[in-house]
């Protein structure tokens, strides 16, 4: 089940070990600015799904977007192939900007 987190509590969670941390935007958006630490996997890419097969379902994973629209999109993908414990950033990277958070460009 998907958990909608604040950018408080998604700060908390990165601390945690094993976190997977993934920006679900397009590599152009990832580019343009990202949150330290996180891994692109583009939700509209035709290989997402092959993509986040990569990934340990049984570790605790923290997807965001531009706005949670996509990421909540994401979040029921992630559940029906199987994720245990996922955490969608409330209002995605433009609101982590708002309130003043670091974001990193490549």
């Amino acid at each position: 089940m998907t958990k909608i987190v604040s950018s408080e509590e998604m700060q908390t969670l990165l601390q945690k070990e094993g976190v997977q941390f993934i920006d679900v935007r397009t590599p152009e958006e990832y580019n343009e600015g990202f949150i330290p630490n996180a891994t692109n996997i583009n939700f509209l890419s035709p290989t997402f799904l092959k993509d986040i097969e990569s990934l340990d379902k049984e570790k605790p994973i923290i997807i965001y977007c531009r706005s949670g629209r996509r990421s909540g999109k994401c979040s029921k993908t992630l559940e029906e192939v199987g994720f245990k414990e996922i955490y969608d950033l409330e209002g995605g990277i433009t609101k982590w900007k708002a309130q003043g958070l670091k974001v990193e460009t490549k």
